[in-house]
């Protein structure tokens, strides 16, 4: 059995991880692994029926609830939607959070992604992972940390980006086994039905998430799937840490 490790998955908003790793989590967190969720915001434009603090508190208490379907820590790091941007102030509050969690392993965004926020949450949870090891880069009350963290990225939604295009992955997690709670998590957002049937035209939210990952899954020969990118640009861990996690004993082709 692995070592126990600290893994922090890391998105713009509340229900990004549960639609796009939520079963990967659940399986990490069966393994024993302390899991950390953090979304860059609460949540706070998604609605057409609320305000903005009452929509916000209510989706900060939804992703609570979801991660501790699987005994994961919910965090918000309380920017706000549409407002998230790769700059110092920004890269400053994003450090501090991996210094406060100190996580051996950071799964988040997909670089390329339909949404300014995912993208943007990208490149800064990559440019934070770099600058947390580094104490002169002063952030707040966390000591910086001793070593860089290995770094994954999620699959975009729908797993192609802006054009269409298919983002292969490096890896693609079998999730059959923990799909029915990648379900119950997803399930705890109840605020986004009314949301995303208004706003992105989604009858139901669940029913989307389940064909999105049949649709992962089948390009890898699983029922359900979740993929993931290692960056490993210097000086970025090169192990495969997450696969070894995960017992991923073969990549499947893609396609």
């Amino acid at each position: 059995m692995p070592e126990t490790k600290r893994i922090l998955a890391i998105h713009a908003h509340p229900d990004d991880v549960e639609i796009l790793a939520g079963g990967t989590m659940a399986l990490l967190a069966e393994r024993g692994h302390h899991i950390t969720i953090v979304t860059m915001t609460p949540g706070d434009c998604g609605t057409k029926d609320y305000g903005v603090e009452e929509i916000a508190a209510m989706r900060r208490r939804e992703a609570a609830n979801a991660a501790a379907v699987i005994g994961a820590e919910y965090l918000c790091a309380e920017f706000r939607d549409l407002a998230i941007f790769s700059d110092d102030a920004s890269r400053r509050r994003v450090t501090e959070l991996l210094r406060l969690v100190r996580p051996d392993i950071v799964i988040t965004s997909s670089p390329a992604d339909y949404h300014a926020d995912h993208e943007a949450t990208s490149a800064l949870v990559r440019d934070a992972g770099f600058a947390a090891g580094a104490p002169n880069y002063r952030t707040g009350t966390a000591a910086a940390l001793d070593w860089i963290p290995h770094l994954y990225f999620m699959d975009p939604v729908e797993g192609v980006d802006r054009d269409g295009s298919e983002i292969e992955p490096d890896f693609t997690i079998d999730i059959e086994k923990t799909f029915e709670t990648k379900k119950r998590m997803l399930a705890c957002h109840e605020s986004q039905r009314e949301w995303l049937r208004k706003h992105h035209h989604m009858d139901d939210y669940i029913e989307t998430m389940e064909e999105w990952t049949r649709n992962i899954g089948r390009r890898a020969g699983f029922t359900y799937g979740e993929g993931f990118r290692a960056y490993h640009c210097h000086p970025y861990p090169q192990t495969p840490l997450l696969e070894q996690l995960l017992e991923v004993q073969e990549l499947p082709a893609f396609g």
